[in-house]
Parts: C-alpha cells; sequence; structure tokens
C-alpha cells in the first residue's frame, strides 16, 4: 500500500484547479502542511461517532431475537471489524490526496456521476441528523421539565403531531434549540469539530464507565440478563439469525465506509488514519453495546422492568443534579455523533453539485433545514423493522458503491489518481458526458439480487427462499458483486 502523501499541487496546478467550476476552497485537496489529525485525533472521532442511543441499544435487537449478551457483544464486534476494511482502503484516497468523498468519486463515476454516489450517502445522513438532533432536544427537554414542570402542559403542535406521536411546544423549542447548537459548531469548521471531539471522547468514556459502576452497585450484580442462555435450539437457528444481523451491524456504519475520506483527508499519514479508526471504533462500539446490555440488565433488578432507552433510564434518577449530569451526558453523546456523521457527508454532497454556489457552511444549513422538514419525531416513533428493514436495505444500496470504489482505486489504479484532473470537467474522469457507464450499470445489475428480498421484507412479496436467505447477506452481496462487475468492464473497455 502506497504510504506517501500526494496531494500538493504546483502552483499552475493549483491555479488551473481553481479556475474550474468543479472546485471551491472547501472541495479542495488539503496540503500535507495543513494537516492536523493524528491517531489520537482520528481515534477520538470515532469514540464520538461511536457514543450514541442507538450503539447503547444495538445489542437490544440481537438479545430479543434469541442471542445471549456475549453473543450479541461478538456480532457487534465482528461487525465492525469487517467494516473496517473498506472504512481503510477508501480512507486511504482521503489521506493521500487530501480530498472530500464526492471528489474521489469523480474518478469512478466520472464527474457528474459522483453526484449519485454522494446523495445515495447524504439523504440518509439528513434523516439521521434529524433523529439525532431530537433525541438531544428530548434530553434538554427533561432537564428543563425539572425546574420547570409546567413545560409538560404547554400547548399541543397539532400540525406537527399524529396519533402515534404528540409534539408540544415545549419539546419542538428545545429540539431547536439543540439544532442551533449542532448547525453553530458545525459553521466553525472542521478544526472546531475536532476540537469537540477530542474533548467529548474522555468525558463519554467517563459517563460510560459511572454508569456502569451505578448499575453494577444499585442491582448488587449485573442482573439476569447476563446469565440468561440463548434461546435457539439448534445451531441452525442460530445461524439463520446471525448472518442476517451480522450484515445489519456492518450496514450500521456503511455509509461511514463511504464518505471516510471527509475525515481522513485531514490525516497526517496513513499510519494515524488506520491506527485511529482500528483504535477508536473497534473498541468503542462492543463496549458501548456491552454497557448498554449490562445496565438495562441491571434495571430488571432495579425497577423491575428492562428499559433500553437511556433517555427513560435517566428520567428516572431522582437527584436533580444527577438528571441534569447525565442529560448533559447524553446530549454530548448525540452531538460528537451528530456533527460527524450526519452533517459533514451531505454537507460536501450539496457543496459538491454547485461549487461555485454552495459552501459546506451553507450544505450544513440545507442539511439541517431538510433535518426538520423530515419531522424526525414521526421517525423515532415507529422503529419497528430498524434491523432488517433499515439497516441491511440501505446497506444493499451502499455496499455497491463500495465495491466499485474499491475496485477503482486499488485494484485498477493502484491508488494513483490524476489531482488536477478530478477537478478538470472535460479531464480523464470526464468519461461520457460526466458520467462513467460502467459504475452506473454495475450498480445496478450490483443491486438486482438483493431486490427480491428486499421487496419480500418491506412489501410482503412472495419470493423462493433463495432471494430470501440472499438477502440476509445484502452488504456482502452487493459489494462482491460490483467489484467483480466494474472490474471486469473496465478491464475490457481496456480503461
Amino acid at each position: 500500500m502506497d504510504t506517501k502523501l500526494a496531494s500538493d499541487l504546483t502552483p499552475s496546478q493549483q491555479k488551473e484547479v481553481e479556475g474550474s467550476p468543479l472546485y471551491n476552497s472547501d472541495l479542495a485537496p488539503i496540503p500535507s502542511t495543513r494537516r492536523r489529525w493524528g491517531t489520537f485525533d482520528i481515534a477520538n472521532l470515532w469514540v464520538g461517532m461511536s457514543v450514541c442511543i442507538p450503539t447503547y441499544m444495538l445489542a437490544s435487537s440481537l438479545i430479543s431475537g434469541g442471542m445471549n449478551w456475549w453473543q450479541a457483544i461478538l456480532t457487534v464486534a465482528l461487525g465492525n471489524l469487517i467494516v473496517l476494511v473498506p472504512m481503510i482502503l477508501n480512507g486511504h484516497a482521503g489521506t493521500k490526496y487530501g480530498i472530500t468523498f464526492p471528489v474521489f468519486a469523480r474518478a469512478s463515476f466520472g464527474v457528474n456521476g459522483t453526484h449519485l454516489a454522494s446523495v445515495l450517502r447524504g439523504v440518509v445522513a439528513c434523516g439521521w441528523f434529524g433523529i439525532q438532533t431530537w433525541i438531544g432536544g428530548a434530553a434538554i427537554y427533561e432537564i428543563a421539565k425539572t425546574q420547570w414542570p409546567s413545560l409538560a402542559q404547554s400547548s399541543v403542535l397539532t400540525y406537527l403531531s399524529n396519533a402515534q406521536v404528540q409534539v408540544n411546544t415545549a419539546q419542538f423549542v428545545c429540539f431547536m434549540i439543540f439544532w442551533a447548537i449542532n448547525i453553530g459548531i458545525f459553521c466553525k469548521g472542521m478544526e472546531c469539530i475536532r476540537f469537540v471531539e477530542n474533548w467529548g471522547a474522555p468525558l463519554l468514556i467517563g459517563m460510560g464507565l459511572a454508569l456502569l459502576g451505578w448499575a453494577y452497585h444499585r442491582a448488587h450484580g449485573f442482573g439476569p440478563m447476563l446469565s440468561q442462555p440463548s434461546k435457539f435450539q439448534t445451531s441452525a437457528e442460530f445461524w439463520n439469525f446471525f448472518f442476517p444481523s451480522l450484515t445489519a451491524m456492518v450496514g450500521f456504519w456503511a455509509t461511514l465506509s463511504l464518505n471516510i475520506p471527509d475525515f481522513t483527508r485531514e490525516a497526517k499519514s496513513q499510519r494515524a488514519q488506520i491506527l485511529g479508526q482500528f483504535l477508536g471504533l473497534n473498541t468503542t462500539m462492543p463496549f458501548y453495546a456491552f454497557i448498554g446490555v449490562a445496565v438495562t440488565s441491571a434495571t430488571v433488578v432495579i425497577f423491575g422492568e428492562a428499559i433500553w432507552d437511556p433517555v427513560q433510564l435517566l428520567a428516572r434518577f431522582g437527584s436533580v443534579g444527577l438528571l441534569a449530569v447525565s442529560m448533559f451526558a447524553l446530549m454530548l453523546a448525540t452531538l460528537t455523533t451528530n456533527l460527524a456523521a450526519n452533517v459533514v457527508a451531505p454537507s460536501t454532497a450539496f457543496s459538491n453539485f454547485l461549487p461555485k454556489v454552495i459552501s459546506m457552511r451553507m450544505g450544513g444549513l440545507i442539511t439541517g433545514f431538510l433535518g426538520i422538514l423530515m419531522m424526525p419525531w414521526k421517525l423515532v416513533a415507529d422503529p419497528t423493522g430498524y434491523i432488517f428493514t433499515w439497516l441491511i436495505g440501505y446497506s444493499a444500496l451502499l455496499g455497491p458503491i463500495g465495491g466499485i470504489l474499491v475496485a477503482d482505486y486499488f485494484l485498477l489504479r493502484k491508488t494513483k489518481l490524476d489531482l488536477p484532473g478530478l477537478y478538470a470537467p472535460h479531464g480523464p474522469y470526464r468519461y461520457f458526458c460526466g458520467v462513467n457507464p460502467a459504475a452506473l450499470v454495475t450498480l445496478g445489475v450490483a443491486v438486482l439480487p438483493n431486490l427480491p428480498g428486499f421487496l419480500a421484507q418491506v412489501a410482503g412479496l412472495q419470493v423462493a427462499s433463495f432471494w430470501s436467505q440472499l438477502y440476509h447477506y445484502a452488504w456482502f452481496t452487493g459489494f462482491g458483486v460490483a467489484l467483480m462487475v466494474y472490474l471486469m468492464w473496465m478491464k475490457r473497455s481496456g480503461r
């Protein structure tokens, strides 16, 4: 693997690139002299992104499906170990050339085709941004209610509510306060995000350990869940549940495995991005998933019921001071995840559409407003099908994009890109009207095998068992098919 950095343009190349309609300062390659993110920074980035409510609750669906606690944690750990591979491979281009994901995707999809890849990645981030912001706003609301209980009686906003969820004025105001905090920090730039992640990481780890200690002390142990055996009667039953669950665990970070160059472009070296990602991701996710299992197990003893939702759990703390500290930790965890995982990707995607008009800051504002318009409180109100519909379904789409990127960058180009050419409208990545037909056709071909299983899962369509079983491996199938088809097409075309 080539570890040299190649992001420094000559003065003449710099002048040529800056005059391109595909260029703005946010999409420009970051020269080696301006890189400030080391191993510690990359690791803290992943700690900040991994510590969130979905991670805390991740093992719950696996345990409810029949796994015991250690099987659930190992499934989470293995899924993260697998997704780390494309994470590091795609991150290589960001570090070597200092480029964002939309610019990197120009090499394989074309200077116009890149919009398809970046939008598919960005649109789900807008939804997640809204969901995480609603969760952070809920924490502010719970703290405020301890001081002003009458807030719970504020008027219901009927045009925002439905039969499943009722949104009152106080809740919406708290949501908008947290929304403003997120957008305000993002608009300060990547260095401000790095500052928040670096300071937030040790606090979040400390808060997790404190919650674990509280649960152990109050329950005089971790309760019955850790002694609960697996519910599977045969090995066949276990494997039938394990593989779709593993695919879902991969799908959890499949989005970041695509746009990871948005962050690794800030890394000082390949060693920093590889080691930082490994240390940050593959320790934090299993650790916080275990905290979720252990603390929830203890709530069975403490409160007489299993409480998976940390917001509901923290709301039961009797001390106002303890509640305030806990909710602050929850807001911090939500903030660090939201900034990195859910704002950067769509912002760069929107900026890439009209580089001379839309900056990353404006892209962040667009992301924020879309997050509101998607009404995240309604999305949160119906969490059914989270693993088998949402995570696996989206991984079936993102897996092929990852396969195309890896095949193009590593297997075809051997990590060598024409950096000025990535900003040239009529340069080497023009293909056909700015779109690489090989990438688009490959994407369609790689999605097709998973389509029958997806329709069976979502719409109840009756399909052969082969297609339903194949859908359990959606990310792996899409990634593998795309890698092979794209590789053969491009080699036969002589490119």
